[in-house]
Formats: structure tokens, C-alpha cells, sequence
């Protein structure tokens, strides 16, 4: 029974030809070499399983021609592990030697932003002034964390990751040389879970193999791989399209049944989206990185999304993403997000199925309405009743001259009823979560929010409510934050009516304390060992 090699070592490159997706890279070692221009130090930086150790290994085999022995003149060191002053004066030990065939040593160091700084400080005199024959190659993950006195001793390669189409080539090549019959959906599946690496996009085509056998199938691979299916965001576009807002949650029910994350979810959703824009236009199609079957269904479904509907989309998906991980209930996040999804493009203001009620003129006089104080100090209302507005008060959102019941219609210019279809009516509760959520969205302006959250608007009518300010200066401050406070609330509310006005709250002088005496009086009523407390230590009030 023959031993069996996994394909990222079975099917290595062992030449510059066969490195996959590097061509730029490859060609210039190849011209270095052709023309003799070899630098003594190189640096291979990239992300994992994109060629930098093979690239590394097929220079120094072939600046010694590939001679016999020359392997023997190839020294690597893992850094990761080998990472001590130590270890790195013993491969300088090493460099005095020269090779006993071929024309080069080459010393690859693995992971070298692993080095510690006393072991990076003993390898720059030597990185700097190698013998003739010595030849250094670094490689890493981890370009960032490499000193800059290395890198300035260095030539810098970067290499890239390896695209969707080059690693489903790749695939494709080497499941005809293994006899395995597979999809080109399923290779792009594993290409994308690959994420630009080669080295495991061949380790998952073995999981692949181990599980389905001769033949591989998009199905099996998906459930192999636990990717969510692609069909899911193909079905969901599709009935935000249609407004569907039921099937669009039951899709998403059958997602999380089948064990996904939301949070992947949501994610992958947004990915999806992102494909279809950059389908729209032939000029972005490259940015698809897609094998040609899935990339003509994602051009298909580009047809029937407007380029507007579809920036809204990645809007909504990017909010619930970063709101999702702050929500208490994670789930209704994401169904509130698919439920905007299939209101984009629905007019807002949609009559009700059943005319509501015109609200009651406003009455003068009403058992639960509370008392509007006064511009006066010295009076008190004698009824609770709802007098006129005072003249230091401030109304807003309509004319004097305007009737109570509507607004001039800007077509006709008569007025229009309240309850018109384009404007919903709204509670006393809903009016306060807005004016709250005002207050907290004013993070920035301390002060205002400290009014916002102090002094709450209460319902007078269907459309008016009222702030009562304990005092000018307050009252001022609030004057002139509330148009815009009152545009934000309309909007919030749906309802263009609304009107907020602004009333001096009425304080009984004799229930005022303003001095010390005052203020002691008050509390010396409340608590009786205060005066008690006061006598005992001889205090004085200031």
C-alpha cells in the first residue's frame, strides 16, 4: 500500500513555471538570476500558503543550477521556534562555511519577525556583509513587525494572494490528474474558504475527496465545509424585490435552523450585495472574484437591482452589522434589518385600510388635562383648565392665524384635516421615546441633552404638545434648539402636524427659599434634629 501525500506536498512547484499566481514575482527572480544581479539578502512577505518558502527553495536550487548536492547548500531555519541570540550565532557559525558543491549557501529564515531583538541585533552585521557565497532569504507573514535596519538590507517581494480563478485552475488541474470529478460551484466554494491561500485550498480539497469520494458535488460541499448556501442570498434579493417581507423571514428562520450565525449571516449577506453591484458594470466586473457559472447568475441578478436600491441594501446591512454586536436581541436586529430590506422603494405614507377617527376639537377644560401656569408669580389658575398661550410662551409648527384643525394644502391652498393619510397619528409615549432618543443622540452637545432629558413635551391634543420651563434663561436656550429638534421629531413621528410650544412654569413665592435662613427654615421643618444638631454646636447659618 503506496503512502499517501497530501496534495499541498504532492503537487508543490519544484520550478518558477509551475508557482501559481506570481508571474510578476517569479519573472524577476528569473531575471536576476539570468543576469546575474543576486542581491545577498531577500525578504518574502505575504500572507500564508501563497509560495513564499517554495519560491524560496526553487531560487536557491536554481542559482546553483541544480547541481548535484547543491540541496546541501540550502539551510532553514524556523524562527518561530528557533528564536534566540543562540540560535542565530549558530547559523552564523554555519556561514563561515563555504559550500563543498555548487556556487551558494542560502539560508532561509522562516518566520522571521519572530526573532527576538537581541537575536534581529545579531543577525544585522552579517545580513549586511555576508561572505560571497552566503545568501539570505527571509520569510514572513508579518511584514510590520520586521526591524527597518533589517528590511534596508534587504530586497522586499511581495507576494500576493492567490485569486478566486487562478486556485479553481489550479484545483481543476490537479482533479484531473487525481481522477476526481468536481464541480465549478464547488471549487469556488473552496476557493473563497480559502481566502487567497493555496496551500489550503488543496487542504480542503482532501477533506473533500476523504468525504465524497470521485465525485464532488456543490451539495456535499457546502454541507462539508458548513457554508451557507448561496441560494439563500439569490432567494432573499428576490423577495426584497417583491417586498415579501414573510418569505424573507422564513429564509432567514431556515438559516439559523440550520445552525449558522446571524452575525455570518448578515456578513455574508452584505458580501452577496457587494457582488451584485460590482456586476452591474463591466468596468467593476473584475473586482468578481467568482468561477464563470456563478458569475453569470450574479449577472443575472444585477439586472433587477438599481444601483440606489442597492447602496440602501448595503446601508441597512452594514448598521445591523455593527449594531449587532452591542443588540440584547441579537435575532430581531437581523429580521429588522431584512424587514427594511423589503420596504426600499414602498411609499412611506400608506393611507389605513380603515379611515381613523378625526380627533376632538380641544376642549377648554378637561378633568385630566394639568393646570398651565401663568406668566404670573403671584396667581394661580382656579380650575385646572388649558388657558391660551402666555406671551412668553413659543409656539411652533404653525401660524397664529392657522386653524386648529389642519394646515394650508400648498397645492390649494385649504386647509387639510389633521388625520390626513400622510400623517400618522402618534401617542404620548411614542412622543417621549422620541424626544428621548433626541437627547441621547446629542452626545456632543452636553448641554442641551441635559434640557432634552430634564424637560419632557406633553400631549395637549392629537398634534400639540407643551414643555413647561422652570426659568427665562432655560426657556431661552430651549427656543432656540427646538426647530430643529421639531423637524427631527415630525420626521421620527410621520407627522408633519406636530407643534410643540413653550410655557413658563408658575412657582408659588411663598413656597420659594432663596437664602440660607430660608433654605435652614425649610429644612429645619422637615428634620427637627437639624435645629436640634444646630443648638448643641452653636452653628451659624451662611
Amino acid at each position: 500500500m503506496e503512502n499517501y501525500i497530501v496534495s499541498a506536498r504532492k503537487y508543490r512547484p519544484q520550478t518558477f513555471e509551475t508557482v501559481v499566481g506570481q508571474q510578476a514575482l517569479t519573472q524577476t527572480l528569473q531575471n536576476a538570476i539570468r543576469q546575474n544581479h543576486l542581491a545577498h539578502a531577500y525578504l518574502f512577505c505575504g500572507p500564508r500558503g501563497v509560495g513564499k518558502t517554495t519560491c524560496a527553495r526553487i531560487f536557491a536550487k536554481t542559482i546553483n543550477n541544480n547541481e548535484p548536492g547543491s540541496e546541501w547548500n540550502i539551510h532553514e531555519l524556523d524562527a518561530a521556534s528557533n528564536n534566540s541570540v543562540e540560535d542565530i550565532r549558530s547559523l552564523i557559525d554555519q556561514v563561515r562555511i563555504p559550500p563543498q558543491a555548487g556556487k551558494y549557501s542560502v539560508y532561509i529564515i522562516d518566520e522571521v519577525h519572530m526573532l527576538s531583538a537581541g537575536a534581529f541585533n545579531a543577525l544585522l552585521k552579517t545580513l549586511e556583509e555576508p561572505p560571497s557565497y552566503a545568501i539570505f532569504i527571509l520569510a514572513t507573514t508579518e511584514k510590520h513587525k520586521v526591524l527597518p535596519t533589517i528590511l534596508s538590507r534587504c530586497q522586499v517581494y511581495d507576494f500576493n494572494r492567490i485569486t478566486v480563478p487562478d486556485i479553481i485552475a489550479h484545483l481543476q488541474k490537479v482533479a484531473a490528474n487525481e481522477g476526481i470529478t468536481v464541480s465549478e460551484e464547488a471549487l469556488n466554494v473552496v476557493a473563497q474558504k480559502a481566502d487567497g491561500g493555496l496551500r489550503d485550498a488543496l487542504s480542503i480539497f482532501d477533506q473533500l475527496v476523504a468525504f465524497c469520494g470521485a465525485t464532488i458535488t456543490y451539495e456535499r460541499t457546502i454541507e462539508v465545509l458548513n457554508v451557507l448556501n448561496a441560494d439563500y442570498y439569490f432567494q432573499l434579493v428576490e423577495a426584497a424585490l417583491r417586498h415579501d417581507v414573510t418569505t424573507a423571514l422564513l429564509l432567514f428562520n431556515d438559516v439559523l435552523n440550520h445552525g449558522f450565525d446571524a452575525a455570518h449571516f448578515v456578513t455574508g449577506f452584505a458580501q452577496h450585495l457587494r457582488d451584485v453591484l460590482v456586476s452591474k458594470d463591466p468596468q467593476t466586473l473584475p473586482l468578481l472574484e467568482t468561477g464563470e457559472a456563478i458569475r453569470a447568475r450574479y449577472g443575472e441578478q444585477a439586472k433587477l437591482c438599481a444601483p440606489t436600491w442597492l447602496f440602501q441594501a448595503l446601508d441597512i446591512l452594514n448598521t445591523c452589522d455593527i449594531n449587532y454586536r452591542t443588540a440584547r436581541n441579537k435575532r430581531l436586529t437581523v429580521e429588522l434589518a431584512l424587514v427594511k430590506l423589503c420596504q426600499l422603494g414602498v411609499p412611506q405614507n400608506i393611507p389605513q385600510s380603515s379611515p381613523q377617527p378625526a380627533p376632538q376639537p380641544r376642549a377648554q377644560s378637561t378633568p385630566n388635562t394639568p393646570n398651565t401656569p401663568s406668566t404670573s408669580s403671584t396667581s394661580k389658575p382656579a380650575a385646572p383648565s388649558i388657558p391660551k398661550i402666555p406671551s412668553i410662551g413659543l409656539g411652533i409648527g404653525k401660524k397664529k392665524e392657522e386653524p386648529e384643525t389642519g394646515t394650508p394644502s400648498p397645492v390649494t391652498g385649504t386647509p387639510s384635516p389633521v388625520t390626513a393619510p400622510e400623517n400618522r397619528p402618534f401617542t404620548a409615549d411614542q412622543l417621549k421615546d422620541a424626544w428621548v432618543g433626541l437627547g441621547q443622540s446629542r452626545k456632543e452637545e452636553l448641554r442641551l441633552k441635559e434640557l432634552i432629558m430634564n424637560y419632557t413635551p406633553s400631549l395637549v391634543d392629537a398634534v400639540t404638545a407643551e414643555i413647561q420651563m422652570p426659568n427665562p434663561w432655560q426657556m431661552d436656550e430651549m427656543k432656540k434648539a427646538l426647530p430643529g429638534l421639531l423637524s427631527q421629531l415630525r420626521q421620527s413621528l410621520h407627522n408633519n402636524e406636530l407643534s410643540i410650544r413653550l410655557v413658563l412654569a408658575e412657582y408659588d413665592a411663598e413656597q420659594m427659599a432663596f437664602t440660607a435662613d430660608e433654605k435652614y427654615a425649610v429644612m429645619a421643618e422637615q428634620n427637627p434634629a437639624l435645629a436640634q444638631l444646630k443648638e448643641r454646636l452653636d452653628l451659624q447659618i451662611d
